[in-house]
Formats: structure tokens, sequence, C-alpha cells
């Protein structure tokens, strides 16, 4: 179980969450030992102050949740929340790009938030929902080759969220070592087992208390 909280990331990424809310989530994320929170980035700064001299990590969004800015934005976007406290930045592909076949956009799009995020852990959000299996293997390769750290299966605001499938679809192409982030949908202890064992590294869930306490939550990401 300790092990299981340990790759969360507890999240709240609704667009009404309010200061109470980072509030909760902060003391979830201490009280059970989760890896990160990942929050917006107008609430990193408070995030940060609440979580300071914890082992809790701030993780936000980039290009949050269409992946459609342009990567001038996506790195502007992402040196600001550096600057406010993020310590692990989840950017969204250019998805319309990947499906076109521009890799080169797509690989310049990741590089540009990587080499923004200078050093800051960086997950690759491909939006595996949206894409075949083709198309997610080419995202988690241009991933790699940009020099992101992780690669992640979705935002959770799309049409679905991560499968197994996905998951050990994603290893496979990514190898041993590069993370691999399974999210949306995730809901229980079983669901966090099974995303587990077939490859994840970390896990994006707004159910992490759910899951530690070995309960189903009805949360959708």
């Amino acid at each position: 179980m300790q092990n299981i909280t340990k790759l969360i990331d507890h999240t709240v990424l609704k667009p009404t969450v309010q200061q109470k809310d980072i509030m909760k989530l902060t003391e979830e994320a201490k009280q059970y030992g989760f890896a990160s929170v990942c929050v917006n980035p107008y609430w990193v700064p408070l995030a940060a102050k609440q979580l300071q001299g914890s082992e809790v990590k701030v993780c936000t969004v980039v290009g949050f949740p269409l992946g459609a800015s342009a990567k001038e934005v996506k790195a502007f976007e992402t040196k600001t929340a550096i600057a406010q406290g993020a310590q692990e930045i989840d950017m969204v592909i250019n998805i319309g790009a990947l499906i076109d076949g521009k890799d080169d956009e797509v690989e310049a799009d990741i590089r540009a938030v990587v080499e923004a995020a200078n050093g800051t852990l960086t997950k690759v959000i491909i939006e595996t929902c949206l894409l075949n299996d083709e198309q997610k293997e080419r995202a988690c390769a241009l991933s790699v080759k940009a020099g992101a750290d992780f690669v992640k299966t979705s935002t959770g605001f799309s049409t679905g969220g991560a499968t197994k499938e996905d998951v050990a679809l994603m290893r496979k192409t990514v190898g041993p070592d590069i993370g691999v982030k399974a999210s949306g949908g995730v809901r229980s202890l079983e669901d966090a087992t099974a995303m587990v064992e077939a490859g994840a590294t970390r896990l994006g869930a707004s159910s992490g208390v759910s899951i530690a306490k070995g309960e189903t939550s009805t949360e959708k990401y």
C-alpha cells in the first residue's frame, strides 16, 4: 500500500477549484505521503507554500488540456510555473500535429518545454484515447528523443483515460529508463495495482485518498 501511495500525483484540475480545495489537497498529500499534488498553474504558489518543508512535490500542467498552444507559450508557461514553485511539469503535446505526421514539430514542441524546464522533471501527456497504436508509439518515441523524463497517458478531460494496454505499449516503446504515468480513470487500489503491473511508475488520480484506503472513488479524473 505504501508503495502505491508514493506513486500517486494527487490531482485536482477542475475549472471550479477554489482555495479550500487546494488546502485540502495539500493536507491529504502530506497525510498519505503522495508523490506530488498536481494543480493548475494559478494554484502553484499556494500549493508550494502549503507543502514547504514536506517531501511532496508540486506538479503543474502546461498547454492543458488541448495541447494546441504555440511552443513558445508552453515554454513561457513552464518557466513561470517553475519560478512560482512547480517542481514537476506535465505538458500536453500538439495532438493534431502528431496525427498529421508532423514529427519535427511535435518534437520541437516537447523540446521547448524540456529546455524551459532546465532539469525540472517533465512528463509528456500524449492523450492516448485520441490516438491509434502507431501514433502512441510515435508520440512516445518523440518524447524520449526530445529529452522528457516521463510519458503520460491522458489529461482526464478527453474521451477516455488510462488503460492497461496503453500503459504496456508505452512501457514497451520507451524502455525501462523513462517513466510512464497512468492517469484518467484510476479510481481504486485495484486500478492502481493493474497500472503498475502494466508498467506505470506514476499514477495521476483525484482518487488518491480512496486508493490509499482501498476504496473505489466516483471521481472522473
